[in-house]
């Protein structure tokens, strides 16, 4: 009855867009990314190796994880690259990347999951068009309307899981 009653009432609150992707800049060894894509549906946080060899902050490690991709995909890690410092505005955050053999897209290079988003603090208001990273007492704060503006996924689902049972497949390599 309450459902119908706001509904009569026109007491609900006005259907808004959606608002699309969000990206920040930051910075990566000496390399500078204008659009980072944070993913909050991703649990970790991925580079391809073209863009892991051009950045000078280590050698990645081997690994056995395997990634299930929002096409349903499986991916085989090359690596992975530990506490590797994200300078975004004035903050540091440490953050581990997923390195994988993939096309490396020009607009969005990297991608940050929920590990990063977590370490940064991150408090993100849709509704209002904020991003705000929280790192010990210091705050940087982004306008995600602009930030989303480009680049545009439409037509795109993404998705990225941690998976654990095609890590045999990985490790023995083709039969």
């Amino acid at each position: 009855m309450a459902k119908c009653s706001a509904i009569i009432q026109n007491k609900l609150p006005p259907k808004l867009k959606d608002p699309g992707i969000f990206s920040i800049p930051c910075v990566i060894g000496d390399i500078s990314f204008e659009h980072a894509l944070c993913d909050l549906g991703a649990s970790v946080s991925l580079i391809p190796l073209s863009v892991c060899k051009k950045l000078d902050v280590g050698e990645s490690k081997p690994t056995n994880i395997s990634l299930q991709l929002a096409d349903q995909s499986i991916k085989c890690s090359v690596g992975i690259l530990e506490d590797v410092p994200i300078k975004v505005g004035q903050l540091f955050i440490l953050t581990n990347f997923v390195v994988l053999e993939m096309e490396e897209d020009s607009q969005v290079p990297t991608l940050h999951g929920r590990p990063f988003l977590a370490t940064a603090g991150a408090v993100i208001d849709v509704k209002h068009g904020k991003l705000v990273f929280n790192v010990g007492d210091e705050k940087i704060e982004f306008n995600l309307s602009n930030l989303m503006k480009s680049p545009s996924l439409e037509n795109s689902c993404c998705r990225v899981d941690l998976i654990d049972h095609c890590v045999k497949q990985c490790s023995l390599g083709p039969l």
